[in-house]
């Protein structure tokens, strides 16, 4: 099935073959988005842009318990791969699903059921309410499709697969700018056709990544065709995935949050950052990915206790993370312009300065967020979820509350809520380097 044992071999090659594809499907994704926002501004108006990226917002935080869930779940299958436990992955598989598609029906029914109130909520313009309403139902729909594909592509890559969700997430995108481009700029059918686009896919990279690890992982057979819950099983994934859960619904609530101000700011600020974000995403996103595969590699030792493997892995980690974003801080600054003009028409002069403004404010930092996805990793496989949550506590909550003090001060505005971001991020790692030296010598101590 194409597991890859990341106990064995030369630390820095063994974690960074995992990871490249995991980086690759990040930068597909990444690159669905840049097209979804490209046809969306191109062919529907700035208007369905705003509503597209206000959405995003909202959709990214209502699914974070749930790609929380899989992550935690995911650590739960490579912490047993390491120990060689293939009773108690197999226990681990059958509770894991059972948490996530219960999460995953419950989400969907409640979003669904309170449309109305989120739109509310995120204070969107009057003029592009209906459109966000709109949009906002058909991904919904799609929320069961991600549950799928986030279980098994986790379940797959806790095992050292990351191939084989790398070639569904390709599928999957490129299928949704096919329907994007059909759907929109051929038919004109707007946010909701974007919308449509985007659900399809998605259960198009579902389906087809659960047929595969049904047919190819034997473990996954046996787990299903004798499915029972142990009680046991469903704590350790519950206590390994709470926290986890909660971390990814605090860092969402924290920029849904900080997506709802920008709102408050009017339609045109509301295109630019939906445009800016996307670019963003392209920069830091990959680093994320690598975050994810480090956090991987670290269980599945942390499982067979190969301590020495794990100090190795986190000085390359950093290494390779802060020289990735040094080189993305560089390059996007100077491409801050070309690259908005991708999305908006060279004509909306407000609009591109809005986003290169942003852009120009934040692509110095890169450093600050992939050392702060880093920390998560390490946290979430050591067994220590808790220090993953307060970090994301002093990122978040530094960023939205110096977002609505700098962004009430006139001679500060819109820029207030650019500035406080960096300064959540630097603040976090501050944090976070100080909890890990503090573990280091009590590690020593004893």
């Amino acid at each position: 099935m194409g597991q890859r044992d990341l106990t064995e071999g030369p630390v820095f090659q063994t974690m960074l073959r995992f990871a490249l594809p995991m980086i690759l499907g990040n930068l597909l994704q990444q690159g669905y988005h840049v097209v979804d926002t490209w046809v969306v501004g191109r062919y529907a108006g700035s208007g369905a842009l705003a509503a597209v990226g206000a959405s995003f917002a909202l959709m990214t935080c209502l699914t974070s318990a749930l790609l929380g869930l899989c992550m935690g779940s995911g650590t739960v299958c490579s912490i047993c791969f390491g120990k060689r436990d293939e009773e108690r992955l197999k226990d681990g598989i059958c509770a894991s699903f059972l948490l996530t598609a219960a999460v995953a029906a419950l989400l969907t029914a409640a979003s669904l059921l309170g449309v109305d109130a989120l739109v509310r909520f995120m204070n969107i313009p009057k003029e592009i309410s209906e459109m966000t309403r709109s949009y906002l139902i058909y991904v919904f729909w799609g929320i069961p499709a991600i549950a799928l594909y986030n279980f098994f592509g986790a379940y797959l890559k806790a095992l050292g697969n990351s191939v084989v969700p790398l070639a569904f997430l390709g599928v999957s995108t490129g299928l949704n700018i096919g329907l994007d481009l059909l759907f929109v700029a051929r038919f004109g059918l707007g946010a909701a056709g974007a919308a449509a686009a985007t659900a399809l896919s998605q259960y198009a990279s579902g389906i087809g990544i659960l047929a595969y690890a049904f047919l190819r992982s034997k473990q996954m057979r046996d787990a299903f065709r004798h499915f029972k819950i142990r009680r046991a099983s469903l704590e350790e994934v519950a206590s390994h995935s709470f926290l986890t859960c909660l971390q990814q619904s605090v860092m969402n609530f924290g920029i849904l949050m900080v997506q709802g101000l920008v709102n408050s700011f009017g339609t045109a600020v509301m295109a630019a950052f939906a445009a800016a974000v996307k670019i963003d995403a392209f920069t830091y996103m990959p680093a994320q990915e690598y975050a994810n595969a480090f956090s991987t590699f670290l269980a599945q030792n942390v499982g067979a206790k190969k301590t020495e493997r794990i100090s190795q892995g986190i000085r390359f980690a950093f290494l390779t993370s802060i020289s990735y974003c040094l080189f993305a801080s560089l390059l996007f600054w100077l491409l801050a312009k070309p690259l908005m003009m991708i999305f908006i028409d060279p004509g909306e002069t407000a609009i591109v300065a809005y986003g290169v403004r942003y852009l120009h404010m934040i692509g110095p930092f890169y450093c600050g967020i992939g050392c702060l996805f880093l920390f998560y990793g390490l946290y979430r496989a050591t067994g220590r979820p808790m220090a993953s949550v307060a970090l994301t506590v002093i990122s978040l909550g530094t960023r939205v509350g110096l977002s609505y003090a700098l962004s009430a001060i006139p001679a500060v505005g819109i820029q207030g809520i650019w500035i406080s971001i960096p300064i959540g991020w630097g603040l976090a790692d501050l944090a976070g380097a100080l909890y890990f030296w503090k573990l280091r010598r009590f590690e020593k101590s004893v």
